[in-house]
């Protein structure tokens, strides 16, 4: 009785296995075909907020400074180089405020995305970080994500 138990949960395991690096090799286009995302191309479609806020706005132009280069054009992600902010991972309820001002502040340990871990920001004020946190937040929201 184990040793099925022990079978089914290795054949459970295998199959998750390879649906996850099925699906980390790219995308289905329009025609529902898988595509290969060349790396540093965006992981997420972001819908653009009609207005940004003033703190948001000075927020952006941080974020294109020192985040950008790992999370993309507007926290879109860049391929296999580093996650999409506007994703349901980092929603308020998952990931507060306070998260992004440690992950700078300190890194992150990898533990979602197979990027690896992010070292800790040396460039960005903890006012820097309280805009960027401020332009992904409206960015989330206009992409549903609350």
């Amino acid at each position: 009785m184990n040793k099925n138990l022990a079978i089914v949960a290795a054949a459970a395991v295998a199959a998750a296995s390879a649906y996850f690096i099925y699906r980390s090799t790219g995308i289905n286009d329009a025609t529902g075909q898988r595509s290969v995302l060349e790396p540093g191309a965006p992981l997420a479609a972001v819908q653009l907020p009609p207005d940004l806020s003033e703190a948001a706005t000075i927020g952006k132009r941080a974020f294109d400074a020192a985040c950008a280069e790992c999370h993309g054009d507007n926290a879109a992600g860049r391929n296999s180089m580093g996650p999409p902010l506007v994703h349901k991972i980092y929603e308020p309820s998952h990931h507060g405020d306070a998260a992004f001002l440690l992950a700078v502040r300190n890194g992150v340990r990898a533990h979602h995305w197979d990027f690896g871990s992010m070292p800790a920001q040396q460039g960005p004020t903890d006012g820097d970080v309280k805009g960027i946190t401020q332009y992904v937040r409206e960015l989330q929201r206009a992409n549903g994500i609350n």
